[in-house]
């Protein structure tokens, strides 16, 4: 299997893509190597019976920067969902729009029911200020937690509790805002300038459009890595020499190939998708628990959104919930005719999605949110765990670690 390559990366998730995209676009030699059969890392979309589950409850933001520049959205043909959350208090829901994206909604959102009017006021100038500081002054604030960050911007726990902690907990996987104020600002700011969207055919989109223009001999699946060190790339059939390795897999696949990097924790989110004639919903909007009086952290008809995640006459409702322990269908199903405030028993359990190693927990301090690329002579590593847990973390990441390594090419390569 010896080959040799001036740059072997190791994962084709969407971080080993993005560095690939920048190695090609350089007229470098490289070979993008993966242990699966097929590209995308954790972004996957199975299709059965005509539905679309995607591997977990996953959006496209469109104002994340890194995806602009690599894909031309329109060819996605994407879905978008109302620039709005309703939130279930008591017995009744209250909906709060996007002051940017529905300005005719505004005052309906400034006098709904949750937290106080204040709360409402400062939540919308905190999201103001989001879209329209620079990256780089955000992350020059001082870095504290998720849930200290929203205190500071003066917050209620009222506001907080009913509306941001189970927004945020489904966004992050992370169920006491313990993550970096730093990660919490990029990931709302583009909240606040983009639209969120899922692609016609499913989430699995996404990295085949990065792929597209990349040389198909480039790509070798079915690469099973066991170690790495500065020139060469093991693996169970051989060994691949090359100058260059950028370790693009998995946070604990990384750490595992190099030993150095800072091992992350890793937080799970379950989805459950269930199937059903009458959807809950008329229009594909986020439903959150503001009572937070069960498991589930956000639900969603997102056949609404994309009609062709369910056959014609059905509909797909995916259900998020965060945390590493296992809730029982009956469990969550009850909570959806609660939420929904209709029957259920009709709906069909099509699948249960449980991913362990969903995102990177990111705690502070997470800094500028971009980890070293370089570990060694001609090691570099490369991954949403090195920026924000997000598609835009692993893009950028991923990209930028590639210029670093080609900036790291002895002159006369």
């Amino acid at each position: 299997m010896a080959t040799d390559r001036e740059f072997i990366v190791i994962g084709a998730g969407l971080a080993g893509l993005a560095a690939a995209r920048r190695l090609h676009s350089a007229n470098a030699d490289f070979l993008l190597v993966d242990r699966s059969d097929r590209i995308g890392g954790r972004v996957a979309t199975d299709v059965v019976d005509g539905f679309r589950f995607d591997r977990g409850f996953q959006v496209l933001n469109t104002a994340y920067p890194r995806l602009i520049d690599l894909v031309d959205l329109d060819r996605l043909d994407l879905g978008y969902f109302t620039p709005a959350v309703l939130v279930r208090r008591g017995a009744g829901t209250v909906r709060l729009a996007h002051p940017l994206r529905m300005p005719a909604a505004a005052p309906a959102t400034l006098f709904a029911g949750v937290g106080s009017l204040s709360d409402r006021v400062l939540l919308g100038l905190l999201l103001a200020r989001y879209a329209a500081t620079d990256p780089a002054r955000l992350l020059a604030r001082p870095e504290t937690s998720a849930l200290d960050e929203l205190r500071r911007a003066g917050l209620s726990p009222r506001i907080v509790d009913e509306v941001l902690l189970p927004f945020l907990s489904g966004v992050l996987a992370d169920p006491t805002l313990e993550t970096s104020s730093h990660v919490v600002a990029m990931i709302l700011r583009s909240f606040a300038r983009g639209r969120i969207a899922v692609p016609a055919a499913g989430m699995a989109a996404l990295p085949l459009a990065v792929a597209a223009p990349l040389p198909a001999d480039r790509i070798l699946l079915g690469v099973d890595v066991t170690a790495v060190a500065p020139g060469v790339v093991r693996t169970v059939d051989g060994e691949l020499r090359c100058r260059n390795v950028i370790v693009a897999a998995d946070p604990p696949a990384a750490t595992r190939l190099l030993p150095t990097v800072r091992r992350v924790a890793m937080r799970q989110l379950t989805t459950y998708y269930h199937a059903t004639a009458q959807p809950p919903s008329d229009e594909p909007i986020l439903l959150l628990d503001g009572d937070r009086r069960g498991v589930v952290a956000n639900s969603v008809v997102i056949s609404q959104a994309a009609s062709g995640y369910a056959p014609p006459g059905q509909h797909l409702v995916a259900t998020s919930v965060v945390g590493p322990d296992p809730v029982p269908e009956p469990v969550v199903r009850a909570e959806l005719e609660w939420l929904y405030r209709t029957p259920t028993r009709d709906w069909r359990h099509l699948r249960t999605v449980a991913v362990p190693d969903a995102l990177p927990a990111a705690l502070p301090p997470h800094g500028r949110l971009r980890e070293p690329a370089r570990i060694d002579e001609g090691l570099f590593v490369a991954g949403d765990h090195r920026d924000s847990p997000s598609i835009q973390g692993a893009l950028a990441s991923g990209w930028r670690v590639a210029g670093v390594a080609l900036h790291c090419r002895p002159r006369h390569a």
